[in-house]
Protein backbone atom coordinates (compact mmCIF):
# COMPACT_ATOMS: atom_id res chain seq x y z
CA UNK A 1 0.00 0.00 0.00
CA UNK A 2 1.02 3.45 -0.98
CA UNK A 3 0.70 6.16 1.79
CA UNK A 4 0.65 10.13 2.26
CA UNK A 5 1.35 11.96 5.06
CA UNK A 6 0.73 15.75 4.91
CA UNK A 7 2.19 18.19 7.19
CA UNK A 8 5.72 17.34 8.63
CA UNK A 9 5.61 18.80 11.54
CA UNK A 10 6.23 16.92 15.08
CA UNK A 11 3.90 14.43 14.83
CA UNK A 12 4.47 14.28 10.45
CA UNK A 13 8.02 13.25 10.90
CA UNK A 14 6.75 10.50 13.50
CA UNK A 15 4.34 9.13 10.73
CA UNK A 16 7.13 9.36 7.96
CA UNK A 17 9.62 7.76 10.08
CA UNK A 18 7.28 4.76 11.24
CA UNK A 19 5.67 4.34 7.92
CA UNK A 20 9.01 3.96 6.54
CA UNK A 21 9.82 1.16 8.93
CA UNK A 22 6.46 -0.67 8.30
CA UNK A 23 6.61 -3.94 5.61
CA UNK A 24 3.29 -3.55 4.85
CA UNK A 25 4.04 0.33 3.03
CA UNK A 26 4.96 0.06 -0.40
CA UNK A 27 5.82 3.80 -0.55
CA UNK A 28 5.70 6.86 1.29
CA UNK A 29 5.18 10.01 -0.34
CA UNK A 30 5.11 13.86 2.23
CA UNK A 31 3.66 17.41 1.52
CA UNK A 32 4.45 20.34 3.61
CA UNK A 33 4.02 23.97 2.58
CA UNK A 34 7.16 23.89 3.87
CA UNK A 35 9.01 22.46 1.22
CA UNK A 36 12.43 22.57 2.63
CA UNK A 37 10.81 20.36 5.55
CA UNK A 38 9.51 18.01 3.51
CA UNK A 39 12.66 17.47 1.41
CA UNK A 40 15.26 16.95 4.75
CA UNK A 41 12.25 14.35 6.39
CA UNK A 42 11.64 13.06 3.20
CA UNK A 43 15.78 12.59 2.41
CA UNK A 44 16.12 11.24 5.71
CA UNK A 45 13.58 8.34 5.25
CA UNK A 46 13.23 7.38 1.74
CA UNK A 47 10.27 9.37 1.28
CA UNK A 48 8.85 10.56 -2.06
CA UNK A 49 8.47 14.27 -1.83
CA UNK A 50 5.91 15.96 -3.80
CA UNK A 51 4.90 19.89 -4.79
CA UNK A 52 1.78 20.04 -4.30
CA UNK A 53 -1.31 17.90 -2.20
CA UNK A 54 -3.23 16.92 -5.61
CA UNK A 55 0.15 15.42 -6.72
CA UNK A 56 0.47 13.16 -3.45
CA UNK A 57 -3.19 12.22 -3.13
CA UNK A 58 -2.87 10.62 -6.74
CA UNK A 59 0.36 9.02 -5.92
CA UNK A 60 -0.93 7.07 -2.76
CA UNK A 61 -4.37 5.03 -1.87
CA UNK A 62 -4.62 6.77 1.98
CA UNK A 63 -3.10 9.74 3.79
CA UNK A 64 -2.42 10.94 7.13
CA UNK A 65 -3.40 14.50 7.97
CA UNK A 66 -0.64 16.20 10.37
CA UNK A 67 -1.48 19.93 9.79
CA UNK A 68 -2.27 22.06 12.32
CA UNK A 69 -5.81 21.56 13.56
CA UNK A 70 -7.08 24.70 12.46
CA UNK A 71 -6.25 23.43 9.18
CA UNK A 72 -7.54 20.35 9.26
CA UNK A 73 -10.85 20.63 7.43
CA UNK A 74 -10.05 22.43 4.77
CA UNK A 75 -6.92 19.72 4.17
CA UNK A 76 -9.23 16.79 4.69
CA UNK A 77 -12.64 17.83 2.14
CA UNK A 78 -9.59 17.85 -0.01
CA UNK A 79 -8.71 14.09 0.71
CA UNK A 80 -12.59 13.84 0.80
CA UNK A 81 -13.01 14.76 -2.95
CA UNK A 82 -9.64 12.25 -3.56
CA UNK A 83 -11.69 9.63 -2.50
CA UNK A 84 -8.82 8.20 -0.22
CA UNK A 85 -8.65 6.87 3.55
CA UNK A 86 -7.49 8.99 5.83
CA UNK A 87 -6.37 9.25 9.20
CA UNK A 88 -6.90 12.59 11.31
CA UNK A 89 -4.20 13.40 13.85
CA UNK A 90 -6.57 14.29 17.25
CA UNK A 91 -8.62 16.33 17.17
CA UNK A 92 -10.88 15.66 14.35
CA UNK A 93 -11.58 19.28 14.15
CA UNK A 94 -11.48 22.96 15.62
CA UNK A 95 -14.38 22.65 17.10
CA UNK A 96 -16.69 19.66 17.41
CA UNK A 97 -19.48 21.57 15.37
CA UNK A 98 -16.70 21.95 12.39
CA UNK A 99 -16.13 18.38 12.68
CA UNK A 100 -19.93 17.66 12.23
CA UNK A 101 -20.59 19.56 9.37
CA UNK A 102 -16.85 17.96 7.97
CA UNK A 103 -18.20 14.32 7.84
CA UNK A 104 -21.30 15.64 5.57
CA UNK A 105 -19.08 15.96 2.98
CA UNK A 106 -17.11 11.96 3.75
CA UNK A 107 -17.37 9.64 0.99
CA UNK A 108 -18.54 6.09 0.72
CA UNK A 109 -16.10 3.18 0.34
CA UNK A 110 -13.38 4.37 2.42
CA UNK A 111 -11.27 4.15 6.13
CA UNK A 112 -12.07 7.26 7.86
CA UNK A 113 -10.32 7.30 11.11
CA UNK A 114 -8.82 9.85 14.16
CA UNK A 115 -5.44 9.29 15.91
CA UNK A 116 -6.07 9.25 19.37
CA UNK A 117 -2.63 7.56 19.99
CA UNK A 118 -2.78 6.50 23.60
CA UNK A 119 -5.85 4.40 22.90
CA UNK A 120 -3.09 1.62 21.38
CA UNK A 121 -0.70 2.25 24.36
CA UNK A 122 -0.67 -1.01 25.72
CA UNK A 123 -1.39 -0.35 29.34
CA UNK A 124 -5.04 0.73 28.37
CA UNK A 125 -5.86 -2.55 27.25
CA UNK A 126 -3.98 -4.21 30.26
CA UNK A 127 -6.12 -1.86 32.40
CA UNK A 128 -9.87 -2.57 30.50
CA UNK A 129 -9.33 -6.10 31.49
CA UNK A 130 -8.64 -5.85 35.46
CA UNK A 131 -10.89 -2.94 36.07
CA UNK A 132 -14.44 -4.77 37.39
CA UNK A 133 -15.73 -1.95 39.44
CA UNK A 134 -14.43 1.22 40.23
CA UNK A 135 -14.96 3.43 42.89
CA UNK A 136 -12.62 6.22 41.97
CA UNK A 137 -10.58 6.94 38.81
CA UNK A 138 -7.91 9.58 38.65
CA UNK A 139 -5.86 10.87 35.57
CA UNK A 140 -3.33 13.10 35.10
CA UNK A 141 -0.87 14.02 31.86
CA UNK A 142 1.56 17.01 32.91
CA UNK A 143 4.05 18.84 30.75
CA UNK A 144 6.89 21.39 30.27
CA UNK A 145 6.14 23.57 28.18
CA UNK A 146 6.33 23.19 24.71
CA UNK A 147 6.90 25.90 21.67
CA UNK A 148 4.82 23.32 18.93
CA UNK A 149 1.63 23.88 20.66
CA UNK A 150 -0.45 26.99 19.54
CA UNK A 151 -3.96 28.01 19.44
CA UNK A 152 -4.91 25.41 21.26
CA UNK A 153 -5.76 25.05 25.16
CA UNK A 154 -4.22 22.61 27.22
CA UNK A 155 -7.90 20.65 27.26
CA UNK A 156 -7.62 19.64 23.02
CA UNK A 157 -3.71 19.17 23.66
CA UNK A 158 -3.10 16.69 26.33
CA UNK A 159 -6.33 16.24 28.49
CA UNK A 160 -8.59 15.02 25.24
CA UNK A 161 -5.92 11.66 25.35
CA UNK A 162 -7.57 10.84 29.14
CA UNK A 163 -10.93 12.50 27.67
CA UNK A 164 -10.60 9.40 24.89
CA UNK A 165 -9.56 6.46 27.42
CA UNK A 166 -12.16 7.59 30.19
CA UNK A 167 -15.07 7.43 27.35
CA UNK A 168 -14.01 4.27 26.39
CA UNK A 169 -13.30 2.33 29.44
CA UNK A 170 -15.48 4.09 31.64
CA UNK A 171 -18.58 5.34 30.16
CA UNK A 172 -19.45 9.19 29.05
CA UNK A 173 -19.02 11.72 32.20
CA UNK A 174 -21.54 13.62 33.34
CA UNK A 175 -21.56 16.45 36.28
CA UNK A 176 -18.70 18.48 34.88
CA UNK A 177 -17.10 21.05 36.90
CA UNK A 178 -13.22 21.90 35.33
CA UNK A 179 -11.33 24.86 36.88
CA UNK A 180 -7.75 26.60 35.39
CA UNK A 181 -7.17 28.26 32.34
CA UNK A 182 -5.35 27.68 28.75
CA UNK A 183 -2.34 25.55 30.50
CA UNK A 184 -3.60 24.16 33.33
CA UNK A 185 -6.91 22.28 34.18
CA UNK A 186 -8.50 20.24 36.74
CA UNK A 187 -11.81 18.41 36.06
CA UNK A 188 -14.15 16.32 38.64
CA UNK A 189 -16.91 14.15 36.99
CA UNK A 190 -18.72 10.97 37.14
CA UNK A 191 -19.00 8.17 35.22
CA UNK A 192 -22.60 6.25 36.62
CA UNK A 193 -21.27 6.64 40.19
CA UNK A 194 -18.02 6.68 39.84
CA UNK A 195 -16.05 9.83 40.77
CA UNK A 196 -13.49 11.11 38.14
CA UNK A 197 -10.50 13.34 38.76
CA UNK A 198 -8.38 14.77 35.34
CA UNK A 199 -5.67 17.03 35.84
CA UNK A 200 -3.43 18.62 32.67
CA UNK A 201 -0.94 21.24 32.42
CA UNK A 202 1.82 22.10 30.30
CA UNK A 203 3.48 24.11 33.41
CA UNK A 204 4.70 20.98 34.58
CA UNK A 205 9.08 20.39 36.08
CA UNK A 206 7.97 16.83 35.75
CA UNK A 207 6.42 15.23 33.02
CA UNK A 208 3.55 12.73 33.95
CA UNK A 209 0.91 10.22 32.19
CA UNK A 210 -0.79 8.08 34.39
CA UNK A 211 -3.91 6.04 35.98
CA UNK A 212 -5.26 5.48 38.81
CA UNK A 213 -8.12 2.90 39.63
CA UNK A 214 -9.57 2.28 43.05
CA UNK A 215 -11.95 -1.11 43.60
CA UNK A 216 -12.84 -2.55 46.89
CA UNK A 217 -10.08 -5.39 47.08
CA UNK A 218 -7.68 -3.64 44.91
CA UNK A 219 -5.95 -0.21 43.45
CA UNK A 220 -4.09 0.08 40.05
CA UNK A 221 -1.41 2.13 38.86
CA UNK A 222 -0.76 2.63 35.34
CA UNK A 223 2.08 4.90 33.79
CA UNK A 224 1.36 5.03 30.11
CA UNK A 225 5.54 6.19 29.85
CA UNK A 226 7.07 3.66 31.12
CA UNK A 227 4.21 1.17 30.34
CA UNK A 228 4.27 -0.36 33.28
CA UNK A 229 0.58 -1.81 35.93
CA UNK A 230 0.51 -2.64 39.22
CA UNK A 231 -1.51 -4.06 41.48
CA UNK A 232 -2.27 -3.44 45.09
CA UNK A 233 -3.99 -5.54 46.41
CA UNK A 234 -5.93 -5.32 50.26
CA UNK A 235 -3.67 -5.97 52.79
CA UNK A 236 -3.35 -9.17 54.87
CA UNK A 237 -2.84 -7.56 57.61
CA UNK A 238 -3.45 -4.00 60.42
CA UNK A 239 -1.64 -3.34 63.02
CA UNK A 240 0.34 -1.00 64.80
CA UNK A 241 4.39 -1.18 65.85
CA UNK A 242 5.58 1.54 68.06
CA UNK A 243 2.18 3.78 67.76
CA UNK A 244 2.88 3.86 63.52
CA UNK A 245 0.50 1.97 61.26
CA UNK A 246 1.83 -0.80 59.60
CA UNK A 247 -0.14 -2.86 56.57
CA UNK A 248 1.08 -5.76 54.15
CA UNK A 249 0.21 -4.88 50.82
CA UNK A 250 0.59 -7.88 47.94
CA UNK A 251 1.96 -5.77 45.18
CA UNK A 252 1.85 -7.21 41.69
CA UNK A 253 3.54 -6.07 38.35
CA UNK A 254 1.49 -6.75 35.38
CA UNK A 255 3.13 -8.49 32.22
CA UNK A 256 2.67 -5.77 29.89
CA UNK A 257 3.47 -6.13 25.98
CA UNK A 258 5.85 -2.86 25.72
CA UNK A 259 5.09 -1.83 21.84
CA UNK A 260 5.31 1.83 20.26
CA UNK A 261 1.96 2.88 20.24
CA UNK A 262 2.33 4.57 16.77
CA UNK A 263 3.60 1.95 15.02
CA UNK A 264 0.15 -0.22 16.80
CA UNK A 265 -1.87 3.05 15.70
CA UNK A 266 -0.66 3.20 11.70
CA UNK A 267 0.03 -0.56 11.08
CA UNK A 268 -3.73 -0.79 12.08
CA UNK A 269 -4.83 2.08 9.98
CA UNK A 270 -2.83 0.28 7.21
CA UNK A 271 -4.55 -2.97 7.48
CA UNK A 272 -7.89 -1.31 8.26
CA UNK A 273 -7.66 0.87 4.80
CA UNK A 274 -6.69 -2.24 2.71
CA UNK A 275 -9.48 -3.91 4.05
CA UNK A 276 -12.15 -1.12 3.68
CA UNK A 277 -13.22 -1.84 7.31
CA UNK A 278 -13.41 0.94 10.43
CA UNK A 279 -11.11 2.60 11.85
CA UNK A 280 -10.85 1.69 16.05
CA UNK A 281 -11.56 5.20 16.69
CA UNK A 282 -13.95 6.38 14.81
CA UNK A 283 -14.93 10.08 13.67
CA UNK A 284 -17.87 9.92 15.73
CA UNK A 285 -16.09 8.57 18.65
CA UNK A 286 -13.44 11.39 18.09
CA UNK A 287 -16.69 14.30 17.97
CA UNK A 288 -17.89 12.67 21.51
CA UNK A 289 -14.23 13.55 22.62
CA UNK A 290 -14.28 17.05 21.17
CA UNK A 291 -17.48 17.78 22.56
CA UNK A 292 -16.81 16.53 26.49
CA UNK A 293 -13.43 19.06 25.60
CA UNK A 294 -15.89 21.88 25.26
CA UNK A 295 -18.26 21.12 28.29
CA UNK A 296 -14.49 21.34 30.32
CA UNK A 297 -13.64 24.99 28.45
CA UNK A 298 -16.76 26.24 29.09
CA UNK A 299 -15.77 26.25 33.05
CA UNK A 300 -11.67 27.73 32.54
CA UNK A 301 -10.54 31.13 32.75
CA UNK A 302 -9.38 31.41 29.10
Amino acid sequence: MDVGIIGVGTMGKNHVRVYSELKSVDSVSVFDVNQAAAKTIGNQHGANVCATMDELLAGTDAVCVCVPTQFHAATVKQVFSAKKSVLIEKPIAATAKEAIDLMKSAPGGVTIGVGHIERFNPVVSEIRKIVNKPLYVEMKRHNPASARVTGSTVVEDLMIHDIDILLNVFGHPTDIHSAGNADVCSVLMKCGKVPVSLSASRKASKKIRMIYVEEEDFTIEGDFMTQEVTIYRKPGQYQFEAERYVQENIIEKVMVNKLEPLKRELSTFVECARENRPFPITPEQAIDNLQVCEQIQAGLSI
